[in-house]
């Protein structure tokens, strides 16, 4: 394999990226696969994301004015260059954020997949004819283009979060600007220069694409509060810790600007006597073990009831010790490495605390290969009685608690009983526990499954979750209204006045 920098700059300029954009700056792009530094970026100031929000506001000025179906075709010609480059950027993923190459080409497809999703949205952004009181009048709902959109993203899926906001609120007549995670910002990068191809051929076919339409700002922090604090985005989508939405919902309150909050998982499954065995161990080791468990859907808590707790266990132990930990670019490796030392010192603390109330620890340890400044570990299965300390925190790391119940009643108890409700699922054959757990005494998650584990959302559904995680819904069903705005309007064609609850006015 030629090394992780060569390759990355390789990849970047096929996909477009200018090669003056990657030297010299001041931000040091790192691979998590050997930890070594693949670009030096420049960063943009609080200077550069206000021209970016000015930019946008006068591309909004033409883009509201496009009709829906031909901003359609925008989103079409972006997921078009996607499918042609989808190998390539795919490959940057993996470089960047350390999946394996399959999960980062499934993160591309799910860029694919919200860009068809948002091409037949744009036909269908509808609104409801209302009964009126009143004879001679129509009263109907509208919906119309919101404004700029501010988004803020996380470095475990550096792309396709983008891209679920950014087609949906394209082809609801917004521009949008993106803060990546200062952990990936290639990816970006890359992503921004497809867009501006397809912008480019949007335009070449006639269309009006405005410049701001769609802008990427590289750098930390001051970058995310700027765009929380610019009255001129209406709406900031951040997708991140639930520390880091409690810094960015005031912000956004105190303007009354919308939020689109996608925060933490501590997401659980129950497994009951009557489950498919085979079925539920597969399920189960992807959604704790896959992307080196930095999904915020990574299954962190699993309740398995008393029967089948022995029998279960042994498989999930042959599970965990024959998956293959090592370079995600490597064929037949299932677990790349965390993103970083912090990661690895956030899983090490986790376990200890663990360990100290008594828990037994099956792997979890540090595996030699790629040098120190790349952190790959044995994902961990800890079987533990008390469903406290780090049990209750979301550690964004292959570790899986695994605990005893025996009533359902208790084990949903348990489920809902941490601060986030992002995701969960239930394995069993028995129609009434099923129901029960999708019901409203069930689970109190935005995403509840029977027989598949809480990881891998497609973009059909909507994808977000209650409690500290934040309440947002991004992709399927009717997300799009986040990005656009509600009028009432009632029509009197008629020649009389009539005003409702039967209220008079004569002026005699």
């Amino acid at each position: 394999m030629i090394s992780v920098a060569a390759e990355t700059t390789d990849l970047l300029l096929s996909l477009g990226v200018a090669p003056e954009r990657l030297t010299g700056g001041d931000l040091a792009a790192r691979s998590p696969i050997t930890g070594e530094v693949t670009a030096r970026l420049r960063t943009d100031d609080v200077a550069a994301a206000a021209h970016a929000a000015e930019r946008a506001t006068e591309a909004f000025r033409v883009w509201r004015s496009v009709p829906a179906p031909r901003r359609g075709e925008l989103a079409r010609l972006f997921g078009a260059e996607l499918r042609a480059h989808k190998e390539r950027l795919g490959r940057l993923v993996t470089l960047e954020a350390g999946k394996v190459l399959s999960e980062g080409l499934g993160e591309v497809q799910e860029m694919i997949d919200i860009c068809d999703f948002a091409v037949g949205l744009s036909r269908q952004l509808h609104g409801l004819t209302i009964a009126t009181e009143r004879p001679d009048h129509r009263m109907m709902e509208t919906w119309k283009p919101l404004g700029p959109v501010g988004v803020i993203s996380a470095f475990n899926f550096p792309v396709a979060v983008w891209a679920w906001n950014a087609a949906l609120a394209l082809v609801c007549g917004d521009p949008v600007i993106w803060k990546p995670s200062e952990k990936t910002p290639l990816t970006a990068l890359a992503a921004q220069s497809l867009f501006e191809r397809a912008a480019a051929a949007f335009r070449a076919q006639g269309g009006e694409a405005p410049e701001g339409l769609s802008t990427a700002l590289i750098g930390g922090r001051a970058l995310g509060e700027a765009l929380a604090d610019d009255p001129r985005l209406p709406l900031v989508s951040a997708t991140g810790s639930t520390a880091m939405g409690r810094e960015v919902g005031p912000r956004l309150a105190r303007r009354f600007a919308r939020g689109l909050l996608e925060l933490g998982g501590n997401n659980a499954a129950v497994v009951r006597a009557s489950a498919d065995l085979d079925l539920t161990v597969r399920a189960v080791a992807f959604a704790a073990m896959g992307t080196a468990g930095q999904r915020c859907t990574t299954l962190r808590r699993l309740f398995v009831q008393d029967a089948i707790y022995a029998p279960l266990l042994d498989r999930l132990k042959r599970a965990y010790a024959s998956v293959t930990v090592g370079d995600p670019r490597a064929d037949g490796v299932l677990v790349g490495p965390l993103i970083d030392a912090a990661a690895y010192e956030a899983m090490v603390r986790a376990l200890d605390q663990a360990r100290a109330m008594g828990a037994r620890v099956t792997g979890g340890e540090r595996v030699e290969v790629a040098g120190p400044e790349a952190f790959y570990v044995r994902p961990a299965l800890v079987e533990i009685e008390a469903h406290a300390g780090p049990v209750l925190t979301e550690t964004f790391a292959p570790i899986l608690y695994v605990l005893r119940h025996e009533r359902l009643e208790d084990a949903i108890a348990l489920q809902n009983a941490v601060s986030q409700g992002l995701s969960s699922a239930i394995f069993t054959a028995d129609l009434r526990e099923a129901e029960l757990f999708l019901s409203e005494r069930g689970s109190d998650c935005g995403i509840a499954n029977v027989n598949i584990g809480p990881s891998g959302a497609e973009i059909g559904g909507a994808f977000g979750g209650e409690k500290e995680t934040g309440g947002g819904r991004e992709a399927g069903s009717d997300s799009w209204r986040a990005y656009m705005r509600r009028a009432t309007n009632t029509v009197n064609y008629g020649s009389a006045l009539p005003l409702a609850q039967g209220v008079r006015f004569d002026l005699g």
